[in-house]
């Protein structure tokens, strides 16, 4: 056969060199693409009714005080999340920046413990400190006393502290209403997130963007929200659903009882 000659640009040092160096970098690429990351993936995840039933049981279990049927639904909101310690490859985090149904966030600021039992343990305390809360503020509001109205929350194996807000608005809802003989739904699907502490204050929790889509995939029409959270909420709000910005449990039974009267209410 005869010899083939290359074009001297072809086969000069230089070339060669570039061209090494070009497999080099794609063969970085190509282990970075699956070289686990210290990030956790998370989605849109399950909404429960504190009005209703969650996983066969009842939400709120009230005595020691007479408590009312309700209409319409009040709407906790969680997200999902990939288990402590799994990482994510760079593949997997960059499919889910671009998708405005899943983020990615460093997993230290999901878990703050790595170790699945401990972070479950801390999560399901967060939900207990956030239910005793709850209560305190919803019976305070009330002006109801502690030692006669007795409050069970059960939410299955829902963790986290972000249910605070929804669960006082269902207490509320169960013992009074809107003090008017109506409910505060208004029996429109409300949802909503926001921890709550003794006092009644709301506080921010994080992953809202996420938490309104599922909102808006189980039905709801309304969203409340600690009002520090307006600006991310409005990032990809489902279409029909309207944003509440709250800073106390006083709020927002105002917010929901003007909505229901054709009063003003507070927007983002």
């Amino acid at each position: 056969m005869p010899d083939v000659k290359l074009p001297p640009a072809l086969t000069a040092p230089r070339t060669r060199a570039l061209a090494l160096c070009g497999l080099l970098v794609g063969a970085l690429f190509l282990v970075a693409a699956f070289v686990p990351l210290p990030y956790t993936l998370t989605l849109p995840g399950t909404t429960a009714n504190v009005l209703g039933v969650y996983e066969g049981k009842q939400v709120l279990t009230i005595t020691g005080a007479p408590t009312r049927q309700t209409i319409g639904e009040l709407r906790m909101v969680t997200i999902s999340a990939t288990n402590p310690g799994e990482e994510l490859s760079l593949w997997t985090s960059l499919k889910a920046w671009v998708n405005q149904d899943e983020a990615v966030l460093p997993s230290e600021a999901v878990y703050p413990q790595q170790d699945p039992t401990k972070a479950q343990q801390v999560t399901q305390q967060q939900m207990t400190e956030s239910q005793d809360s709850a209560t305190i503020a919803a019976l305070n509001y009330l002006h109801l006393s502690p030692s006669q109205v007795k409050v069970t929350v059960d939410l299955g194996d829902i963790g986290g502290p972000s249910a605070g807000q929804l669960i006082a608005l269902g207490i509320i809802d169960k013992l009074a209403g809107d003090g008017k003989g109506g409910d505060l739904t208004g029996g429109k699907v409300v949802a909503g997130t926001g921890t709550i502490d003794d006092d009644g204050n709301v506080g921010a929790v994080g992953g809202v963007p996420l938490k309104t889509q599922a909102a808006a995939r189980d039905g709801a029409t309304v969203f409340l929200l600690p009002k520090s959270e307006c600006s991310d909420a409005k990032v990809n709000t489902p279409a029909g659903l309207r944003l509440i910005p709250v800073t106390t449990l006083a709020d927002a039974v105002a917010a929901l009882t003007a909505l229901n009267s054709g009063g003003t209410v507070p927007s983002c």
